[in-house]
């Protein structure tokens, strides 16, 4: 039987669009192992809605890696069921991953709360714990900040004083640079408000990607679904 040039151009398409997701799930799974890192770092008191999210980015993104699998498999083979699944589960995927926008959203100011908890709550522990005291000066030296609402937190921490703070506060890190600091040597500024500043700044990049990544599963389903109206009709597509 003839083969419509149309169907030729929608399989080439639907190669091409595969290949892009699975490039998009193995994005999620940076993105997600990354937010993880950070939150397992900052947020230490079990799992919450805020810090389940990068797993569910996770799970999302080797989700969708295996059904570009499928996909592949399905449009190589013209199999009627393969393509059925595969728009069945990319549909899945798109409400996953909306609902986790949503989720994103109504509990971003949970994760921050949790994060200003928790970042006080390592404060306390910098002089016991070294592992702590890395974590906390590698985020003081990163944003350029001191404390958790300012400097003067430090002061009620065990192991420091009024004159003193962790050398990661220094605007020049030297040893011994942090007693009887002059403020102007100092960042002042706390690190959650920093840190939240950044992730304000950083989200219209993440919801940018998110919905390029929407609109090209979007084509997807369209292309699987004409291939299945093609493999149903008896196109042998090749």
């Amino acid at each position: 039987m003839a083969v419509e040039e149309g169907m030729k151009c929608v399989k080439f398409l639907l190669y091409v669009l595969l290949l892009a997701f699975c490039a998009c799930a193995v994005g999620l799974i940076a993105v997600g192992v990354g937010a993880q890192l950070v939150l397992s770092q900052t947020i230490t008191h079990g799992a919450t809605p805020g810090s389940l999210l990068p797993v569910v980015i996770i799970a999302v993104g080797a989700f969708l890696f295996l059904v570009a699998f499928v996909g592949c498999c399905g449009t190589c083979k013209e199999n009627y069921c393969l393509m059925i699944t595969f728009a069945i589960f990319l549909s899945l995927i798109m409400l996953v991953e909306v609902a986790t926008a949503i989720a994103g959203y109504v509990f971003r100011d949970k994760v921050m709360s949790e994060f200003n908890k928790d970042f006080q709550q390592q404060m306390q522990n910098y002089s016991t714990d070294n592992q702590t005291a890395l974590i906390l000066d590698r985020m003081q030296k990163d944003f350029k900040c001191c404390g958790a609402a300012n400097y003067t937190d430090w002061a009620s921490i065990p192991g420091m004083t009024r004159e003193r703070v962790p050398d990661s506060c220094c605007v020049n890190v030297t040893s011994g640079c942090g007693v009887k600091f002059n403020v102007k040597d100092i960042y002042v500024e706390g690190c959650v408000e920093k840190i939240g500043l950044w992730l304000r700044k950083n989200v219209l990049v993440v919801a940018a990607a998110a919905l390029g990544i929407a609109f090209v599963e979007v084509l997807g389903i369209v292309f699987a679904c004409c291939l299945v109206k093609s493999i149903r009709s008896g196109y042998e597509v090749m």
